[in-house]
């Protein structure tokens, strides 16, 4: 039996993750599609645009037959920390067969060489990478560079491909496949929708198009081409209900009132706080009245915006060095269900049976692991239901900010 595998973070469920979807069942006869699914927080260090079953039902409204939580520890990591959690988080279902994910190039025969030489990283492609990290470049762009010198255009449009983010992530996907031999096979789809970063909004828009003209309080008719129309009905209920748009902006308060109480002692023990940065940090949250004006004050060639998001919201969870060496060694320990469709049920069943880590299927099961003995897996949870603790916090209602979601709220069920 083939079961497909997606990993995303549908912040919201656009139709170029339905083409994603549509176009990724065409390459086999898969009896279900499996989902692992970013929670509360990005993996670019910010909050989603609203909750995680809102996002959920989105997902299972267009297809997708189980929804699964990837948790906040590898959620809001650097690329390759991400895929590796997710992709991990798959192989452990025991059901998964295949994984796809979209791509600016669409072409494996291109991705799979660049992700060998940076899985096996040969002597020419290390002495480049340390030459460009050490002029201070950050990784990312260091790799790109030594990627280009090492291969001297034996791939055209190299410096493009490097420099797209969903290529960067299939890459990782691509690696990190490789390094645990996992028998999952990879597909990859050719993005039909919008550059990351554009603000045009129209059939193909991306995700961060339709969250900037809902943070500049547009209606929701301007986004309406840019959704299925299931995904536009949940949100439009999710902003009716006072929980949603969640914004970037609302974390400011809870992120510098964090710094402001913070010791330099304190925050050289977060995980990715070195060379002396949380001086740098602590200095800025006191000048600084705004996350956005924080970030810039914080950043530098080899701290870019993104991983200053990154490092604010580990500070603000607590997340340390030692517990993320810790949860890299083990992997994902459990599978926290989010929703799931009638044929999703069966899945989960099977899952049930076949799966060596545990299956959270109601608030309950996660209660039991709160309430019993710490563990590396209680430690995990913990962080997640930290982050949506933390998340309710930033609804627009305030008669909507309760906390303790993961205790009470069930599974989506889609029939």
């Amino acid at each position: 039996m083939a079961v497909l595998g997606i990993v995303a973070e549908f912040n919201p469920f656009h139709n170029g993750h339905l083409h994603l979807l549509q176009q990724s069942r065409l390459s086999g006869n898969f009896s279900a599609t499996v989902c692992v699914m970013s929670g509360s927080f990005m993996q670019r260090g910010e909050p989603a645009l609203c909750n995680k079953w809102a996002r959920a039902k989105m997902a299972l409204g267009s297809g997708v037959d189980l929804v699964i939580e990837l948790p906040f520890c590898f959620s809001v990591r650097s690329a390759y920390y991400f895929a590796r959690g997710a992709i991990q988080l798959l192989a452990r279902t025991g059901v998964v067969t295949h994984v796809a994910f979209g791509s600016e190039s669409g072409n494996l025969d291109t991705l799979k060489p660049l992700s060998r030489i940076i899985t096996t990283e040969p002597l020419g492609f290390q002495q480049h990478l340390k030459h460009y990290l050490g002029q201070g470049l950050s990784y990312p762009v260091a790799r790109a560079c030594a990627l280009e010198q090492y291969l001297h255009g034996q791939i055209n449009n190299l410096k493009d491909i490097m420099a797209s983010p969903n290529n960067i992530l299939a890459l990782e996907y691509l690696r990190v496949i490789d390094e645990n031999s996992l028998s999952l096979v990879p597909l990859t789809v050719t993005r039909d929708d919008s550059g990351y970063h554009s603000t045009v909004l129209n059939p193909v828009a991306s995700a961060s198009a339709i969250r900037h003209a809902l943070e500049n309080r547009q209606k929701l008719d301007s986004i309406a081409s840019s959704l299925p129309a299931g995904s536009l009905a949940i949100l439009k209920e999710e902003i009716e209900q006072g929980r949603a748009p969640v914004t970037y902006d609302a974390l400011s308060p809870l992120i510098l009132a964090n710094l402001r109480t913070s010791s330099p002692e304190k925050l050289r023990n977060i995980y990715e706080v070195s060379e002396g940065l949380e001086y740098r940090i602590i200095q800025s949250a006191q000048m600084c009245g705004a996350i956005n004006e924080l970030t810039h004050s914080i950043k530098s060639k080899r701290y870019s915006l993104t991983r200053v998001n990154r490092i604010l919201l580990y500070s603000l969870c607590d997340l340390a060095k030692d517990q993320i060496e810790v949860f890299d060694k083990c992997g994902p320990l459990y599978l926290h269900i989010l929703g799931f469709s009638s044929k999703g049920r069966k899945i989960l069943q099977m899952i049930q049976n076949k799966s060596k880590i545990a299956v959270f299927n109601r608030g309950k099961d996660v209660k039991a692991v709160m309430n019993g003995k710490s563990n590396i897996m209680q430690q995990m949870l913990k962080l997640d239901i930290k982050a949506t603790d933390l998340y309710t916090l930033l609804y627009p209602t305030p008669g909507q900010r309760k906390g303790c979601q993961d205790f009470t709220t069930s599974p989506v069920v889609y029939v």
